[in-house]
């Protein structure tokens, strides 16, 4: 299912994909949701550092181009739980050579043993 957001703005499919990714929190929001649906503040707490404005913000951009998916449940209070959908799960596994080189070459050591 190819993106059409921003139809004919790509010099490759490199251009494309950095295009979905480009944003300083879109692989760190894309991480923890690869494991579970994730509730709006349990994500933030998952990604350390993230604003509530800009994970709103990316996590719209990411809706917009068919990588996440939002659900809301008809429930007092409101429940909104973001999960990957088939495209996305698409992109994470792509990431998956970007997470193992960072892990192998840039992380210390005692991080990696420990899954931290």
């Amino acid at each position: 299912m190819p993106i059409t957001r921003r139809p004919g703005a790509y010099r490759c499919g490199l251009d494309a994909t950095m295009s979905v990714l480009n944003g300083k929190w879109k692989m760190m929001i894309l991480w923890p949701l690869s494991e579970r649906p994730y509730r709006f503040g349990e994500l933030r707490r998952e990604v350390n550092g993230v604003t509530e404005k800009v994970l709103t913000t990316q996590l719209r951009e990411l809706e917009a181009d068919g990588i996440v998916h939002r659900t809301v449940y008809n429930e007092v209070p409101p429940r909104v739980e973001y999960s990957l959908t088939p495209l996305g799960e698409l992109l994470n596994n792509a990431l998956l050579p970007l997470e193992a080189w960072g892990r192998e070459h840039l992380m210390d050591e005692e991080v990696v043993r420990s899954g931290s």
